[in-house]
């Protein structure tokens, strides 16, 4: 009986799993249209003062993304007010969604991984994941590679889309 080789595993081939550098945490919506006025007028004495009652230490290693799931007319200052309030407690503050939060988050962590080990090499980015990886990230991280590996290719090992080819 012959052995079985694995040569996906002896290949030069890397691969990058965007889920491998998913910050753990818990994720938070916080919307504002509990502090509106009938979830339509934002009265600023009012405004201010639920924000000043609020218990914001809930929000420890959170991730939290602000926004309002209501359609009113919600100034800068009252976003940035509970921002001011959230940030001391908080892992990371944006104000938008939670497909917003996760891009900020990618686009930062991609910042500070070291691509070194890709340098000339043909770069499988892993397609499949159980986290919540934005669209963003994936052009986020090609724009790390692509300056540096050989190719890069999109999927798993045994089923692959080519992206990039260095045309060196």
């Amino acid at each position: 009986m012959e052995e079985i080789i694995n040569r996906v595993a002896n290949s030069k081939l890397k691969t990058f799993d965007l889920e491998e550098i998913y910050p753990e945490g818990k994720r938070v919506l916080f919307d504002v249209k509990d502090w509106l006025f009938q979830e339509l007028i934002l009265k600023e004495k009012d405004f201010r003062a639920s924000v000043k009652n609020h218990d914001w230490s809930q929000y420890k290693n959170c991730f939290v993304a602000v926004t309002c799931s209501v359609d009113a007319i919600i100034p800068s200052w009252a976003f940035m007010l509970v921002a001011a309030e959230l940030i001391p407690h908080t892992n990371k503050t944006v104000i938008g969604n939670l497909e917003l939060l996760e891009t900020v988050l990618y686009q930062e962590l991609l910042e500070f991984v070291d691509f070194r080990d890709y340098t000339d090499k043909p770069v499988i980015i892993k397609g499949c994941a159980d986290k919540p990886i934005p669209s963003a990230a994936f052009a986020f991280l090609i724009a790390k590679l692509q300056p540096i590996a050989s190719s890069i290719l999109f999927g798993e090992a045994c089923s692959t889309v080519p992206i990039y080819k260095n045309k060196k």
